[in-house]
């Protein structure tokens, strides 16, 4: 069974797709002011969001890329010193991640930022939501 799609339907998922590219924009913005690719900074949110040490596959699988893509991403943001990389006690095959206290510090002011400009948007994304659960 199919359902209608209303004009309204349509509108309020344009809105929700503007406010998140918005949102995205302002990350990607404020990731390269601070010296990071947007990539980047998405690395270390993930393993500080992840627990606060994760493994290669455990990131690339975190940020959709392969395997030998983390590895590289992983090299550039330690040689910055953003983060340390060392190998697995229990599999020494197995390299695992964590922020340095450089790179805790720069996540930490990008994540407030971030943070502060998601609390001015709440309004708006709980009002779509709303819009969108009248319509189911």
């Amino acid at each position: 069974m199919q359902r209608h799609l209303t004009d309204q339907d349509y509108r309020l998922l344009a809105e929700f797709r503007y406010l998140l590219r918005q949102f995205l924009a302002l990350r990607k913005a404020s990731a390269r002011k601070a010296g990071l690719t947007p990539q980047q900074h998405q690395a270390l949110l993930a393993i500080k969001g992840g627990g606060g040490v994760l493994s290669t596959s455990q990131l690339a699988e975190r940020l959709a890329i392969k395997v030998h893509s983390a590895v590289e991403l992983t090299g550039r943001l330690s040689d910055a010193g953003f983060l340390k990389r060392q190998a697995d006690k229990a599999d020494r095959r197995r390299v695992l991640l964590s922020l340095t206290a450089k790179g805790d510090k720069l996540l930490e002011r990008l994540t407030l930022a971030h943070r502060d400009e998601l609390a001015a948007m709440a309004p708006l994304l709980t009002a779509l939501a709303k819009r969108f659960r009248k319509k189911g």
